[in-house]
């Protein structure tokens, strides 16, 4: 028996460190989870359940640790947006998940851009479809080599930011998630069962923007190091 054509690639994000892979299996991004950010989009931060969405897994675009990365302006839009955010990697699988044990569940932590085809996001919120042309496109997922749990620092108080050519546009403190790691990973649980290689986008603060051809985003987490993108 044999394939009828030729099967995708693994998609693996380096390892700082090693030369080990981590093979990613499914994305899932948590939306609207720092409240400043809930606000600039024009809803109200209160604590309601969170929300999640999913982006194919050959979206996440590796970078390796010192590089910069070319990617290309998408297609059919004029509102292109950054979103730096903390990146959860699962290492243990499982189904309805304790918040108490959530953590032993998490391999290690990254820096990753949620990249956002805004304009048409916003007009798929507005028609009440679904969200992917704006959020699931190619190379929509750029994330930074992953660190070990032991080896990530205190990811849940860090900081983070993201700078375009050098001008500072995000900047917060993972402290300020509205929904934390553990409870983002045990809820998420419920509705999917979690399988070691998926990784967890786990929200953007404040400050996104566009961004064009020509501009270098710098994204970084406090204790996880940067990943650099170009837009070309």
């Amino acid at each position: 028996m044999a394939f009828v054509v030729t099967p995708s690639p693994t998609v693996a994000i380096p390892v700082v460190g090693s030369q080990d892979l981590f093979p990613v299996r499914r994305v899932y991004c948590v939306g609207r989870n720092y409240g400043a950010h809930a606000r600039e989009m024009g809803f109200d931060p209160d604590r309601e359940p969170p929300f999640f969405f999913c982006k194919p897994a050959d979206a996440v675009i590796p970078v390796a640790e010192g590089d910069t990365l070319s990617v290309p302006y998408p297609t059919l839009t004029g509102n292109y947006h950054y979103e730096v955010e903390l990146v959860a990697a699962i290492g243990k699988g499982g189904e309805n998940i304790p918040v108490e044990s959530a953590l032993d569940h998490v391999w290690g932590y990254g820096v990753g851009l949620d990249m956002t085809r805004r304009d048409l996001q916003m007009k798929m919120r507005e028609m009440g479809r679904p969200w992917e042309i704006g959020k699931a496109f190619d190379a929509s997922a750029p994330v930074g080599p992953l660190r070990p749990v032991a080896a990530a620092g205190n990811p849940h108080d860090a900081a983070l930011s993201l700078h375009v050519d050098g001008a500072q546009r995000q900047h917060s403190r993972t402290s300020m998630l509205i929904w934390s790691v553990a409870e983002t990973v045990a809820d998420l649980s419920r509705y999917f069962r979690l399988e070691p290689g998926d990784i967890i986008f786990t929200g953007t603060p404040e400050g996104v923007g566009a961004v064009k051809p020509g501009e270098t985003m710098t994204a970084t987490v406090e204790g996880l190091g940067s990943l650099s993108v170009k837009i070309v």
